[in-house]
């Protein structure tokens, strides 16, 4: 039975127009351009508030099932901001929004989020695991990406200025060659919008310069070359195409129409790039910096003299005459550094990357036409065993949909073929491109997409549950400049995105278990990130700083392991950045974002796992991180609601879960802390003073009682 419903998907999702000539495979669904879908005529005239509704009742009507209810306030407002900037609301934003009788109260409410700072950490950080981003390469040497950060800056600005996909995907596949003017800056002060936008298209390429590496001594150049190579086709594919393409690497793909001469086709657009490092700032910028050298070069060699001494005294105590000469050399560095003019170490939009360095970005550019290697097809992939010369082209199968030759610009003009293949992705009959984003944004709301291998449109892809939204969805993206954001309203105030998940019946469990026809919200872990996020804005200390280099909060020693490098961040107040600022190393993943299945960056990844293991309670009840943030919120209710027990749970319950509790959890709360204070523990003594104004027990109770509130399920989990 499960064959024949599957053959007949198949069959109605090839559809009349997918018909080739005798004797040929017909093209599958998703290589075939999108056609937009008729809004369906449900039933229910009165359930549907936008198409999408629309799209789902009739599949919902069709299967015989009755969809849930929509979702209580308190709970839509508290999906809404982790969905769009990944941080729990204020409990005085949730009132409002409460007591808002507005009918836009909800649409506002979006736009307030969508305005948000905010916005584009969240929406970049999903971004970020598509683009397998990390600040180091992996492998052995794991080596360090000192400008990988600049992209992530890159893509969270992207989001919040809404920029067109379209335009997103050209800069990122060839922003240098699509605008390649004014890239130089020139000596004003006052860098033209035109060239920021110019420039800031080019630190886009710097998605090609952030995948694994392989960075051993003995690697011979063409074996290095091949493996970078792979890399960028292997992440076109799947980041903006959905598409296994590298399964065509070693031999014809088994199920898709993507011959190796595809693959290899691919290969030979991106060999005349290579990474390249640009400055970040203006000429003027970099003349005014250099005038500071003499005075930064004082710096360096007082911290120098510093260094050498503490490394001759390292290990045995000081005498008299010793700690004497090293207070000198201290006080010598912070003379130096106090001479210091500010803009000799920091310009208003950047960081410097040393005291000698000027800011640069890590982007592609282009090889000189002699040391450009040559591009082979190889017999089952073997570098050793090349057979004919490639090309640059796109894939025959996709070409052909779009009207387009395959054969792109060839080696006399390398500097044009990454052009060609952005503005071929971003056509609007493309088949693959507005499809596979809108299916992430989608995924990216619900949990799952409308096409549940986010990575893989491709025949061993799963099919979609409703094909005609996803093509209505897809070219309304369109329709819509590209817009994100809009994306965002149109899902959003759908009646399906805001229907509650606590609804299930028998008939439901029979019949679709696993709510693929969205019967109901899918109820949602909180990501590692979010998690982080949440825990330290729950306790108020969050640091809401943007963009810069990776940070790296404290580890427990047991949190590191013999291979581990982890230089912990010198201002304290770094320790408490969002998660998307935390280093991402690719051989050592930060412990916390580990255990809760951080995706694995050697590849894009189509979707997080979920994985539901002890550690995990372990790391929300025993870490040092956790038990510190539990103080902080401890202190945080002292602050806010007094020293009453009663005070306590309420403004708890508020902060935490964006509602009251009820009478009998306020009971049983109050009970737990009278239960703790009995066991008379302390305070750490690094407590906040709010904490250490109550006597010893009661304020470990409510230290270990705030523990509790973050192990809840509710607090992890999104209704």
């Amino acid at each position: 039975m499960r064959r024949l419903l599957y053959l007949s998907a198949v069959a109605f999702l090839l559809g009349p127009s997918a018909r080739a000539a005798p004797g040929a495979e017909p093209v599958w669904w998703s290589f075939r351009k999108p056609e937009r879908s008729i809004v369906p005529v449900t039933k229910d005239p009165g359930r549907p508030e936008n198409p999408i509704d629309a799209f789902i009742l009739a599949k919902l009507e069709e299967k015989g099932l009755p969809h849930a209810p929509l979702a209580d306030r308190r709970t839509l407002i508290r999906r809404a901001y982790f969905d769009l900037i990944g941080m729990p609301p204020a409990p005085d934003r949730v009132e409002r929004f409460v007591n808002d009788s507005s009918p836009k109260a909800f649409a506002n409410l979006i736009d307030e989020l969508l305005a948000s700072r905010q916005y584009g950490e969240r929406w970049g950080r999903h971004w970020l695991d598509v683009a397998r981003y990390a600040d180091t390469g992996g492998y052995e040497t794991d080596i360090y990406f000192k400008n990988a950060w600049r992209y992530r800056d890159y893509v969270v600005k992207s989001f919040n200025d809404d920029k067109p996909y379209n335009r997103f995907v050209q800069e990122q596949v060839a922003g240098d060659e699509i605008w390649p003017d004014n890239l130089d800056l020139d000596g004003s002060f006052q860098v033209p919008p035109e060239k920021l936008r110019h420039l800031e298209a080019r630190v886009g390429t710097g998605l090609y310069a952030l995948g694994p590496q392989v960075h051993e001594s003995n690697m011979e150049a063409k074996k290095a070359a091949y493996e970078r190579l792979t890399d960028c086709v292997d992440t076109t594919g799947s980041a903006f195409l959905g598409i296994t393409i590298g399964c065509a690497r070693c031999h014809d793909h088994k199920f898709d129409p993507f011959t190796q001469l595809d693959y290899f086709g691919l290969q030979a657009v991106f060999a005349g790039s290579k990474e390249v490092e640009i400055p970040v700032i203006t000429a003027m910028e970099i003349a005014d910096h250099k005038q500071h050298y003499p005075r930064l070069l004082a710096v360096d060699e007082a911290r120098r003299a510093l260094r050498l001494f503490e490394k001759s005294v390292a290990g045995r105590k000081l005498t008299a005459a010793e700690e004497k000469t090293r207070q000198q050399l201290c006080q010598a560095l912070a003379d130096a550094v106090l001479r210091l003019p500010e803009q000799a170490t920091s310009t208003p939009n950047d960081t410097w990357d040393g005291l000698m360095e000027i800011p640069t970005a890590t982007v592609l550019g282009h090889e000189t036409p002699e040391l450009v290697l040559p591009v082979y097809r190889l017999r089952r992939g073997d570098i050793q065993r090349p057979k004919e010369k490639m090309q640059p082209a796109l894939p025959v199968v996709l070409a052909r949909q779009t009207g387009q030759e395959a054969r792109l610009p060839g080696p006399l003009s390398p500097s044009s073929s990454r052009k060609a293949l952005a503005l071929w992705l971003t056509q609007p009959d493309n088949p693959l491109t507005a499809r596979v984003m809108v299916n992430r944004i989608w995924a990216w709301h619900f949990g799952r997409g409308i096409v549940s291998t986010a990575n893989d449109f491709g025949k061993m892809g799963a099919l979609p549950t409703h094909p005609e939204l996803l093509d209505w969805l897809a070219t309304e993206f369109v329709a819509r400049n590209w817009s994100i954001k809009e994306m965002h309203r149109l899902i959003m105030l759908s009646n399906t995105y805001q229907q509650s998940s606590r609804y299930f019946t028998s008939e439901h469990a029979r019949l679709d278990p696993d709510n693929k026809y969205l019967w109901r919200m899918n109820r949602r872990r909180l990501e590692a990130e979010s998690l982080w996020d949440a825990v330290h804005a729950v306790a108020g200390t969050l640091n809401l700083k943007m963009g810069g280099r990776p940070v790296m909060p404290p580890l427990a020693p047991e949190e590191l392991t013999n291979k581990a490098e982890w230089v912990v961040s010198a201002d304290p107040k770094e320790h408490t950045r969002r998660g998307l600022y935390i280093l991402v190393r690719r051989n050592f993943r930060f412990p916390l974002f580990d255990i809760f299945d951080a995706p694995v960056n050697a590849v894009s990844c189509a979707g997080r796992d979920v994985s539901t293991v002890a550690p995990q309670a372990l790391w929300l009840m025993n870490n040092r991180t956790a038990f510190g943030q539990s103080q902080h919120l401890a202190a945080r209710l002292v602050r806010e609601a007094g020293k009453q027990p009663e005070g306590w749970v309420d403004r708890a319950w508020r902060l935490a879960l964006a509602r009251a509790p009820t009478k009998e959890e306020s009971v049983e709360a109050q009970r737990l802390i009278a239960n703790l204070e009995r066991s008379k523990g302390r305070p750490s003594k690094d407590a906040p003073p709010e904490l250490v104004s109550l006597p010893p027990a009661p304020a470990a109770a409510l230290t270990e009682f705030c523990l509790g509130l973050f192990n809840l399920n509710e607090f992890t989990y999104i209704d």
